[in-house]
């Protein structure tokens, strides 16, 4: 196995884990603890509750879905936007570029399933310092997605001159195998 199909591998890989990890903590919250009615709360530390919440806007609750046609659109949105981020990882070939887009990617499918089911995303991370909330409640979906989105920008910001110089080197290396294995 060639070390981009490796990588790309390992990149759906992240993706289904991260949508599984979302699921599975979303259904934790809500049918285990039975966090599951909006304004419900259970304090894990002074910093950090699991509140139950309803998402029907996208980011930072932007674009709410008002109507069941708003909904169904969102959810048209989002999963084509997923579709693009699946067809830019599989166009990538360093694990790094990968890995970013792979997160994004398993966020995006988790909060598609939600809205998907239920019409709404549930989220229910609240990190706050007394009343100062440094972010909205938020999911492990958001959480990955945000982290993806912060390396792609710092990797096309800081690291790309490193990287084409890495992808010169990985194809320079495929081309001495072939040419090594023909002798």
């Amino acid at each position: 196995m060639s070390a981009v199909l490796k990588n790309r591998l390992i990149g759906c890989v992240v993706a289904l884990a991260i949508f599984a990890a979302d699921q599975w903590s979303k259904n934790y919250v809500t049918k285990v603890l039975g966090i599951d009615r909006v304004g419900e709360a259970m304090e894990l530390l002074p910093i950090f509750d699991l509140r139950f919440t309803r998402n029907f806007g996208v980011s930072l609750g932007m674009f709410e879905a008002t109507s069941p046609e708003m909904r169904w659109g969102l959810v048209a949105v989002t999963a084509l936007i997923a579709l693009v981020v699946t067809v830019w990882m599989l166009r990538e070939k360093l694990l790094g570029d990968i890995l970013a887009l792979s997160l994004i990617l398993g966020g995006a499918l988790g909060n598609i399933k939600d809205r998907y089911d239920y019409g709404y995303v549930v989220d229910f991370a609240d990190l706050h310092f007394g009343d100062f909330r440094p972010f909205l409640i938020f999911n492990v979906a958001d959480a990955a997605i945000t982290i993806g989105v912060v390396i792609v920008l710092a990797r096309a910001f800081f690291m790309r001159d490193k990287d084409e110089q890495e992808v010169d080197g990985l194809m320079n290396s495929k081309a001495a195998d072939a040419a090594e294995s023909k002798q």
